[in-house]
């Protein structure tokens, strides 16, 4: 199972960003810290969810982007 490195200092959405993942725990600095999560979690594409502990998607937004 994969690790996931989670910022509590850096909010995204209700939680906190996923802001590494590795195949094991390596060191780091506090508050940053490390919980499993599935294979196919990609950092910055998901967020930690600190109410149930859970690694979620970011939704995708359906609004278009603005043309230059």
């Amino acid at each position: 199972m994969k690790k996931a490195l989670i910022s509590p200092q850096e909010k995204c959405l209700e939680g906190y960003r996923v802001a590494w993942v590795n195949n094991e725990e390596i060191p780091h600095a506090l508050p940053l810290f490390w919980v499993n999560c599935l294979d196919d979690v990609v950092q910055d594409q998901y967020w930690y969810d600190p109410s149930d502990e859970q690694i979620k998607l970011i939704p995708v937004s359906s609004e278009p982007t603005p043309e230059a």
